[in-house]
């Protein structure tokens, strides 16, 4: 971060190892919470009498939170310290995931979640802090890479774990989990890092800035959370939302703009490299996580998948992304990071444009396949796009455009969650009429199909039913379908916005800075 640091030398032997162990478990176990509840949202909803549409409020509310922190990492390290605000992230999350463990409502579970996210927020870019500094800086790249490692497992590793806990215990223990791995983490990184903190200085913080983020902020999350249930602009309460949300975001870039003392500095934005690297990276992003929490939502409710079985469909993306991150690490500082970037986004929509081609009767291989090609744009995403970002910034200002460019990152992910709900929602009772047209006793196909399964015993109404079903199926089909072409076609143009950059060649102090910013 941005703070002044006591000069601490770098840790050796078995501190070493148990200080990169316990950072790296306290990522594992916030990253593992950003995807575990993806696969149980069903099992959720059904527990708390709740439509899965609700439940997944359950994501959106953590990435919201997590969001709106995120910016206030610099401001706090400089008051608490970076060491005693990592410890105070690690033991609330720990508290706030036994809290949504014992949730007897959606509310409580909500506002457990919010204040888990909140927590959450300053824990990824102070376990970078940490980590870059307990090593020499010549074995940087080294510490970076072990901290990605713990990033890229995270994800796969929550569907799978969240699947079979909802499967074979019960929901709760998707968060209870946190509680061993945080204990543990906690009592390590205090035994290895308390007497390595920061100096701690007065500073001031925006609070205007502040209000205004958290109103427009939460107000947009809102109105995309609600807008399906409430039909969009017909509803006053989501037309109020949005002028809200507006407002608020007018008066945030103007007043961010002028302060003294921003919350966020936005005149980043006024630099190409960072504006294309952040708007490709998060838009990319967006996509990615709308898809990660559609995919097996579509799996359980439409093809009759368990939540463990649409986890496992998930895992083969960590494979090549484990493999072949360190690969991308060693390239990078002597190619142009657009070209890994752009092949990136080229095998995205590749994975895309196969999974538009689903049936309802999709079989095992040609769902896990795009998956595990995945893992190959897994590991030209992240690093690339963020050196890109932050190159040709000055030092003092890499903090400031790290926390910018991941705020915008994880809000376009609960946006993305969001949007991609409706929009599947929206597509799937457009195709549905559709379909519904062609039922008249004028179409041959029709009327042969109706007397077929009357002949088979069933009455008129149920034969009915039973077409109804089947075209509701495949109207849950092409919707999802459509969602997948699109992203395809996104992730396409996304790769003009990586080309409007250019990045400057960076050398060893530029990457490891850039790539400590990665997530």
């Amino acid at each position: 971060m941005s703070q002044p640091q006591a000069a601490h030398p770098p840790l050796s032997g078995a501190q070493l190892v148990i200080g990169t162990i316990a950072v790296s478990l306290a990522v594992f176990m916030n990253v593992l919470d950003t995807s575990i509840a993806n696969v149980s949202i069903p099992s959720i909803s059904g527990d708390l009498g709740v439509s899965s549409d609700q439940g997944t409020w359950v994501i959106t509310s953590f990435a919201v939170a997590n969001a709106i922190s995120v910016p206030l990492t610099g401001w706090l390290t400089d008051r608490i310290g970076q060491v005693r605000l990592f410890m105070a992230s690690i033991v609330l999350f720990v508290i706030s995931s036994w809290m949504c463990g014992l949730a007897p409502t959606l509310p409580f579970l909500l506002a457990s979640r919010v204040i888990q996210g909140a927590v959450a927020g300053p824990m990824i870019p102070l376990s970078q802090t940490l980590l870059l500094a307990s090593y020499p800086r010549a074995k940087a790249p080294m510490a970076l890479s072990m901290w990605a490692m713990t990033t890229l497992i995270a994800p796969v590793a929550g569907p799978i774990l969240g699947g079979w806990i909802s499967d074979n215990i019960s929901w709760p223990w998707i968060f209870y989990v946190n509680i061993p791995v945080g204990t543990v983490a906690a009592l390590a990184t205090w035994a290895i890092f308390r007497h390595r903190d920061s100096i701690v200085k007065k500073a001031p913080i925006d609070m205007v800035g502040l209000a205004l983020l958290v109103t427009w902020v939460g107000s947009l999350q809102v109105m995309l959370d609600k807008g399906k249930d409430l039909d969009w602009f017909s509803s006053t309460t989501i037309v109020v939302l949005a002028l809200v949300a507006v407002i608020a975001f007018a008066f945030f870039v103007v007043w961010e703009l002028t302060a003294d003392h921003p919350v966020v500095d936005l005149s980043l934005f006024s630099l190409r490299n960072f504006t294309g690297g952040t708007v490709a990276l998060s838009v990319g992003y967006g996509l990615y996580f709308g898809n990660l929490v559609l995919l097996p939502l579509w799996l359980q409710t439409d093809i009759g998948y368990t939540a463990t079985d649409a986890g496992l469909v998930m895992a083969p993306v960590g494979l090549f992304a484990i493999l072949l991150s360190p690969v991308t690490g060693k390239i990078l500082p002597r190619t142009d990071p657009r070209y890994i970037a752009t092949a990136s986004f080229l095998i995205f929509a590749l994975i895309f444009w196969m999974r538009s081609l689903y049936t309802t009767g999709v079989d095992t291989w040609s769902l896990t396949l795009p998956t595990l090609i995945q893992g190959i744009g897994m590991a030209g995403f992240f690093i690339p796009l963020v050196s890109i970002t932050l190159s040709g910034l000055p030092g003092h200002r890499i903090p400031a455009a790290s926390g910018l460019s991941n705020f915008v990152r994880i809000m376009c992910g609960g946006i993305g969650t969001s949007i991609f709900q409706t929009a599947w929602d929206h597509r799937s009772i457009f195709h549905h009429a559709q379909l519904t047209e062609q039922a008249n006793a004028f179409n041959p196909t029709f009327d042969q199909s109706m007397r077929q399964m009357q002949a088979a015993g069933f009455t008129e109404p149920q034969a009915h039913g039973l077409f109804n079903n089947m075209v509701t199926q495949q109207a849950a089909q092409l919707g999802v379908n459509d969602l997948f072409y699109v992203s395809a076609g996104i992730f396409v143009a996304l790769i003009a916005l990586i080309w409007i950059t250019r990045p400057e060649r960076a050398g060893g102090g530029d990457a490891g800075a850039a790539a400590s910013a990665a997530h």
